[in-house]
């Protein structure tokens, strides 16, 4: 392996300051994105797929951990050169690939088991990973920093405010597990907030039978207006009472005291409802 310079260096060499519209923050900390590479588990085989590497911080950590293969996918081409230098660095086992994330089939890159570990770009975390939870079969696990917030919905249970779609759609499919916090100061600019590497391991089966595209419709809808009792907030389905009837669930409770295999439920119901739906 040859030496690699100091990611500061490279930064300033290839002039790649963070853009904002790209929601970059560049993690230089190598203690941390060590510590990232080491959460994320057996990485000798299979496919690692990193989102946004930047100049290659959590890249390097993936690689001295072991991974065998890493794709790494980056929009911002000025980032490539750097990413190329680390490529030679570790020969055959690092892919750059310039590309949108959100455009990319990440479940059908390299060879399984896949494994996404990444410092993800706040700003589409969460379709990103809505998207990777569709087809979650697909991978072995997720080792994900998000905004603080984001990482504590994606754990909510039940009956509290953090508690939403994104904590019933995570954990349908996922075993979720806050790992640890990032301060603002770990990164280059810091952001305003915040961050939580999140681990997120996909279940064998879903926690409950369900469609994966009417769970995100019928949580859309109580959600969307979280402070309503279901009987309102899931009109725009069809006949909300005769819904929650058929789901065994109150129609005087809100979204936020519905369990997961509440939904589940919910979700059959309206399946069984509208069959020119699915």
């Amino acid at each position: 392996m040859a030496e690699l310079p100091p990611l500061r260096e490279v930064i300033a060499r290839h002039g790649l300051a963070a853009r904002k519209g790209l929601g970059q923050h560049f993690l230089l900390d190598l203690n941390l994105t060590g510590r990232i590479a080491r959460a994320a588990g057996e990485l000798g085989h299979g496919t690692v797929i990193e989102i946004g590497p930047g100049p290659g911080g959590l890249t390097r950590a993936l690689l001295a951990q072991g991974a065998a293969h890493v794709i790494a996918i980056e929009r911002d081409r000025r980032c490539l050169p750097a990413l190329a230098e680390i490529a030679a660095a570790f020969p055959g086992r690092l892919e750059p690939v310039e590309a949108d994330a959100t455009e990319v089939a990440a479940h059908a890159l390299g060879a399984p088991p896949r494994r996404i570990v990444a410092n993800l770009p706040y700003n589409v975390a969460t379709p990103l990973l809505i998207g990777w939870l569709r087809r979650a079969e697909c991978f072995a696990s997720f080792t994900l920093m998000f905004q603080k917030e984001v990482a504590d919905r994606l754990a909510a249970a039940p009956g509290g405010r953090d508690y939403g779609r994104l904590s019933v759609i995570a954990q349908w499919r996922c075993e979720v597990r806050p790992l640890f916090g990032v301060a603002r100061t770990a990164f280059t600019p810091p952001p305003r907030v915040a961050s939580t590497v999140v681990a997120l391991t996909p279940r064998a089966a879903p926690l409950a039978p369900a469609r994966m595209e009417t769970i995100e419709r019928v949580t859309a809808a109580a959600f969307g207006q979280r402070r309503k009792m279901l009987r309102s907030s899931l009109k725009s389905l069809g006949d909300a009472d005769a819904l929650l009837a058929a789901a065994g669930i109150e129609p005087t409770l809100r979204a936020e005291d519905v369990s997961i295999e509440g939904f589940c439920a919910l979700a059959r119901a309206f399946d069984a409802a509208t069959p020119a739906a699915r």
